[in-house]
């Protein structure tokens, strides 16, 4: 038996109504009454024709029968009950980077087909200015916020819109088939989005239970899980573990200043709720951390467990939180939008490393020209892969989804981009996307290897690598770099740190200082904008 994930949280919510299961800032739901807004929230939008209107066994895997809602939020209990509304009235969700230019925000709307839309305030300017070159949109949802921005045209306010809509479970059937749709960021090109089964999402990207029963599904939701997610929702490590909590039976804790992140926010709310689980995304997210912990005392006995998903957490970072908290374990989670959950590695106590995991089930490293799983030992610079349940494909797009999801000796696998060795310990050596390779003097050096290398300097705040062109090697690494404060520029030093790390060939030619560095909401490197300041230099 499979299930979606609507029929999962309600069987969950019925075994502990009265239990916290969403906190965000003084208001605080219960699973019976997240249940009783998210029905609302699916009943209103089923009134307004919103639905399946051709199921998935007609379909091929990059096509979606269903209306699109499109989650233009900052974090807050609205972007939850947004997913999970949309599950409830057979609606396919997808996340929307709210940095986006006017632009950018056409070409998602558009290439998502959305019919709906939750935005909030702040981001209404942007969206109305849209709007008109997207044809599709027939419903807005506005969420109030600190903008004061007055409502759309057409527009109604989310909380009017659930006021006035029946808490009734919607008369629908929930289908394991119905779709959750995955953007991806849009660092090295442009966004796509990714079809999931739910209830394929549901255990690969949530975590959910495999009991092939409701019942089972429900004893194996504990509850005791109280985990602050500190990325934004719309990126794919905020809401996988949103829902990954719920799947446990615990609650979700969503910080009180969500448009950035607040280093005293996150650790006052970890101290005040006793919170045991925090979400973070490398060491983007984790140097401000460390420097909220370097500059005040807090009380975190109660935090057992902190996990690194979307971004490399550098073996510094681990080393450092492991000083100011040395009980806590450290997992560094591997996963893409295409793949869900890979891979993970636990460090503890001391010894931390960077980009190597333990090989698990369902995990693979296929040759370069995908013609062949590799074998423990095998010297071969090949792909990572995933088998079992695996995504549909890419909206819109059969070429692309045939190129990502290769049949091998009969075996359909995911390979989302990542580089990787296969020890012949069980370990994968993970060398990055190959994406932002850059080719020089006709070696392949991997971006994030690089920065790893750079970043083992203890003067480094953060660092990005990207390549430009070159006369003599064809294309040029460059390191750029934000020095800690009040640290000098050294470029001989960080070269010769790096050096212990990495092959001659693989050092940056040439080192950029810059004041700050850019990244998504979520964490992850802009590369693009990391080359164009790699040739402006």
């Amino acid at each position: 038996m499979e299930f979606s994930v609507a029929e999962v949280h309600e069987a969950i919510a019925a075994s502990r109504p009265d239990e916290e299961c969403l906190v965000f800032r003084d208001r605080r739901f219960t699973w019976a009454q997240v249940t009783e807004r998210t029905r609302r929230l699916a009943n209103h939008l089923r009134s307004q024709g919103l639905g399946v209107r051709t199921e998935r066994s007609e379909l091929q895997g990059h096509e979606s029968g269903q209306s699109h809602l499109a989650i233009y939020l900052h974090n807050g209990n609205e972007y939850l009950e947004c997913m999970l509304g949309s599950f409830k009235a057979r609606l396919a969700p997808f996340n929307v980077n709210y940095r986006y230019v006017a632009e950018e925000l056409r070409y998602l709307l558009n290439d998502a087909a959305a019919e709906a839309v939750v935005v909030h305030s702040q981001f209404a300017p942007t969206l109305a200015e849209v709007l008109p070159d997207v044809p599709s949109v027939r419903v807005v949802l506005q969420v109030p916020d600190a903008s004061g921005n007055d409502l759309l045209p057409g527009a109604v306010w989310y909380e009017d819109a659930l006021a006035a809509a029946s808490p009734e479970r919607p008369d629908v059937t929930w289908s394991p088939d119905d779709l959750y749709i995955l953007y991806t960021g849009g660092t090295t090109g442009m966004p796509k989005g990714v079809l999931w089964r739910n209830a394929d999402a549901n255990v690969e990207c949530f975590g959910g239970s495999r009991a092939d029963t409701l019942d089972g599904v429900v004893a194996e939701a504990v509850g005791g899980l109280r985990a602050l997610l500190a990325p934004p929702f719309m990126h794919g490590a905020g809401h996988w573990m949103s829902f990954r909590t719920w799947n446990t039976g615990g609650c979700v804790f969503v910080q009180s200043v969500p448009e950035r992140l607040d280093p005293a926010d996150v650790w006052g709310l970890i101290e005040r709720e006793q919170l045991n689980f925090l979400l973070i995304v490398g060491d983007a997210f984790a140097r401000p951390l460390l420097d909220g912990l370097a500059q005040h005392t807090y009380d975190l006995s109660s935090l057992t467990v902190l996990l690194s998903g979307g971004a490399p957490l550098s073996a510094g970072s681990k080393n450092e939180f492991l000083q100011h908290l040395p009980t806590l374990m450290i997992v560094d989670g591997l996963g893409s939008s295409e793949a869900g959950g890979q891979l993970s590695q636990v460090s503890a106590g001391s010894g931390a490393t960077t980009g190597t995991f333990p090989i698990s089930p369902g995990n693979h490293v296929l040759s370069a020209d995908l013609d062949r799983e590799l074998a423990l030992g095998d010297d071969e610079l090949g792909w990572l892969a995933k088998s079992g349940r695996l995504a549909l494909g890419y909206l819109g797009d059969a070429a692309k989804t045939a190129r990502t999801y290769p049949v091998v000796d009969g075996v359909r696998y995911a390979v989302p981009g990542d580089r990787a060795r296969l020890r012949a310990d069980g370990v994968i050596e993970l060398h990055g996307r190959d994406s932002v390779t850059i080719n020089s003097g006709g070696e392949k050096i991997f971006a994030e290897e690089v920065e790893a290398a750079i970043k083992a300097h203890p003067d480094v705040y953060d660092c990005v690598v990207a390549g430009r062109p070159s006369e003599r090697w064809g294309n040029e690494v460059v390191a750029i770099v934000r020095l800690r404060e009040g640290r000098s520029p050294d470029q001989a030093a960080l070269l010769h740190e790096a050096e212990r790390h990495i092959a001659r060939y693989k050092l940056p030619k040439a080192v950029v200082f810059v004041d700050h560095i850019v990244r998504s909401p979520s964490g992850k490197a802009d590369y693009r904008w990391a080359k164009q300041t790699a040739l402006d230099a």
